[in-house]
């Protein structure tokens, strides 16, 4: 795979599996935009990526705020003079039971993990329908595919970045842009951590690992590796699709 002298967008690269995708992208040559509203993870990521001998940016970025992901587009632009690739990565949720959700909870999965890349999307593809030049990779969720129990709304909200993918990438063909989706299992990231805490998180993870083929969690590099592929000019007849990445747990 050769991504060079591409410019990519990767939000939520502050860590985990965006932070995984954004150090693959600059392996194989692409200039790397690191949008995470935590910023301090974002300028990490970058001086990473740098000490490789990549280029890259960081931008503190709200991605439920349609006028600074407008900016960052146009940051993205100024810097590196073109975008060619942008992975909708950043996502949040707590597991809990739905009874016990707020609508406060609601309106803020909903916000991150529906809106958010809605959002984004909408931002680049102006300046890729221009140029008939694109690839957009969403990262879903296996939850939103076959549900998850305590993620109710977050499953809602990744089985419809699902139907989203597959509609944008019919309205975008004749721009040859390319639109495709991967859904990750189980990962390891810093935020399976924060949202399976204590004792019960435990047997959530254990329950987790024990329903993977493979027995055992994914790791972000495995997802990066996968989004890479669909970014690249390799998957260039390739769209509209949903890979899952999760060892086995989801065959469909």
């Amino acid at each position: 795979m050769d991504l060079k002298d591409k410019v990519a967008i990767v939000t939520g690269a502050g860590g985990g599996i965006g932070r995984a995708i954004a150090l693959k992208f600059a392996s194989l040559g692409a200039n790397v935009v690191a949008a995470d509203i935590k910023i301090a993870g974002a300028k990490e990521t970058v001086a990473l990526l740098e000490k490789n001998g990549a280029k890259g940016i960081a931008l503190d970025t709200d991605i439920t705020d349609l006028a600074r992901v407008q900016r960052m587009v146009k940051a993205t632009q100024d810097t590196f003079g073109k975008l060619d690739i942008l992975v909708n990565n950043a996502g949040w949720d707590i597991v809990e039971p739905f009874t016990k959700n707020t609508p406060e909870f609601w309106e803020k999965v909903i916000a991150i993990n529906l809106k958010g890349p809605i959002f984004c999307t909408r931002a680049v593809l102006d300046p890729m329908m221009e140029r008939k030049y694109g690839k957009i990779v969403n990262i879903s969720s296996d939850a939103g595919r076959v549900g998850s129990s305590g993620e109710a709304v977050y499953s809602a909200c990744k089985g419809g970045i699902i139907a989203f993918t597959k509609t944008i990438a019919r309205e975008m063909a004749r721009y040859q842009i390319n639109v495709n989706c991967v859904c990750p299992g189980p990962t390891d990231t810093p935020l399976l951590a924060e949202i399976t805490k204590g004792e019960t998180g435990a047997k959530i993870i254990d329950a987790m690992t024990k329903a993977v083929p493979f027995r055992r969690l994914g790791k972000p590099e495995d997802i990066a590796g996968a989004v890479a592929f669909l970014a690249s000019d390799e998957a260039g007849f390739i769209t509209g699709q949903t890979l899952s990445v999760s060892g086995g747990l989801t065959m469909c």
